[in-house]
Formats: C-alpha cells, structure tokens, sequence
C-alpha cells in the first residue's frame, strides 16, 4: 500500500489517499471518497472504515478529506466543501488517469453519509458515481432510528432531540436520489428500530426479494471508536470497539448487475470502527458491481 496527500491547490486543503503500491501503468481502479461524520475529521474516518488495508487486495483508490466547517463542530457543508469535493475528484480523476476509473463511490458515515446523499442531488456527483456506500449514513427507503438513538443526553438535549424527530416524521422520509447507481447500506444493530424487510431501491431495480447470506464473523475489533463519552456512553452511540458479527442481505437479480444491501452489525451502535472481515465483505460487493459513468460521461473509454 502506498499513502499520498493530495493538497488543493485553490485552498491548501490535504486530503489522506490510498492506493497500491504495485499499480500498473493502465490497470484499472475502484475510486472511493470516504467522507466522515458531525464532529471528526478524515484521520479517523480513515480507521473507522479502513479501507485502506485491502486497497492492494481489491485494486483500490481511497481518497478522505476533512471537513472545512469547524464551528460549533466540524461538519460538512454545501457551500464550505462541494466545490473543493468537486476539485479533489478532478485530482483524483487526472492523477490517476479518468480511463483507469473503473468505478466511483461515495461512502460516508453519519453526516458524511447524509452528505454524500445531498451530493447525489448535484449534475456533477449525478453523473459520475456509481455507488453509495452508506455507514450509519440513511438508508434509501429509511429505517427509522432507535427510540434512544444518541449519545448521553441532558434532559434539555433529550427534549430538544425529541421535538426535532417530531418535525422529522412530519416532514416525511426524503425522496430517493434520481441518479443510477448501486446502494449498500450499513447499521450498528443498536442504532436502529428494525430493518425493514424491503427496499425501494430493489424495487425500482427490479431485484428480487432479499436474501440472506452467511454472517459474516470477526474476531478481531475495529481500530477506533468515540472517545468522548467514555463509560457513559450509549449502546446506540457505540461502545469500545470488540469483535463482531454482521447479518448481511443482498437483492438479487436487480436491473444492470446493480448491487443492494442491507448489513446489520449485531449488538453495535454507531461509531464502533468496522471489523476487518465486514470491511472486506463491504468491499467485495462494491468492486462487484457495475462502474464506468464517469470515464463514459468524459468519452474516455467504455464502461
């Protein structure tokens, strides 16, 4: 494995990124940008989901930037960070060589996976992603959140919390993205009510019902978690990282060879860091699933 910075040349923004260290000069890669949550910044994203140990496995590309906006927390933000998203894929696009990308995804966890969601509403990340990897991010066709989703809470924040799920509910669920792509989406066991039985996504692909695939089981822990709590944090905000075991369900059959899947991490919350074997199954059905937008929409070869 090989660890690059990419520095924006508009804003002097670095941004870690990934890739093998062995990569031939036309062989092709699967581009990921890993986006991070509300309050962290790209280093821990990068061990929360550490895709960065099977880039030479699976032939990876992995770019994770940090947020601009640090007040009152770090956060993603439309008008402080997609234009400098925008330009770090163009870099990432021209470093690398666009006709080498076989495939772009979007993955993101928490907010960063609420980011890549609004993102999908923008011509430029429309047109050339593929897939989107969400982490604790929404899911399309939504699983509604644990009763106690969160962290410890004082009374004031509980209340505060409970009023804005209200509003939530009124509002609705939000529309699916219009853009054509893959959709996997990943949950700590604790952080949800119940997964639903069926996806909207599935069936707009016209994916057969879903099935379920062996657990997948770990015994070794993630790298990180949320240090701040300490003892008094939440089983739906997460516990120290242990290992694991993930029920995975894939929909067959979808239209164009589109990958949809639910994986539950069972007895996690929200921020325990990924498992090696779950991080590895993620990985697998990403690189399985069709690619290509992007070089075709610049006539850089065929998809």
């Amino acid at each position: 494995m090989a660890t690059d910075t990419i520095v924006d040349n508009v804003s002097g923004r670095k941004c870690f990124v990934d890739f093998p260290q062995d990569l031939g000069a036309h062989e092709e890669v699967t581009f990921l940008l890993n986006l991070h949550g509300g309050g962290s910044v790209g280093a821990w994203q990068r061990e929360y989901f550490p895709a960065y140990d099977f880039v030479d496995r699976y032939r990876l590309v992995v770019a994770t930037p940090s947020a601009a906006t640090v007040e009152p927390t770090r956060h993603w933000d439309k008008d402080a960070d997609d234009e400098y998203l925008e330009r770090l894929v163009e870099q990432v696009f021209e470093h690398f060589g666009l006709a080498r990308i076989r495939a772009f995804w979007l993955v993101g966890h928490s907010q960063g996976g609420a980011t890549s969601r609004r993102l999908l509403d923008t011509d430029y990340f429309a047109g050339r992603v593929d897939g989107w990897l969400s982490l604790s991010g929404g899911r399309i066709g939504p699983a509604e959140r644990a009763e106690n989703f969160g962290p410890p809470r004082t009374e004031a924040e509980q209340a505060a919390m409970e009023a804005f799920r209200a509003r939530q509910r009124v509002l609705g669920p939000p529309r699916p993205p219009e853009a054509d792509l893959s959709f996997i989406f990943a949950t700590g066991e604790h952080e949800i009510a119940v997964l639903p039985e069926t996806s909207p996504w599935a069936e707009r692909y016209g994916a057969g019902p879903r099935e379920r695939r062996p657990d997948v089981v770990d015994g070794e822990p993630g790298k990180i978690h949320d240090t701040r709590w300490g003892d008094r944090s939440t089983p739906s905000w997460g516990k120290l990282p242990r290992p694991g075991t993930a029920q995975v369900y894939v929909y067959p059959g979808a239209r164009e060879g589109r990958v949809i899947a639910d994986v539950v991490r069972l007895d996690k919350g929200h921020t325990e860091g990924l498992e090696p074997k779950i991080t590895e199954e993620l990985l697998q059905m990403v690189v399985s699933a069709p690619g290509g937008k992007a070089r075709a929409l610049a006539g850089a070869g065929p998809t």
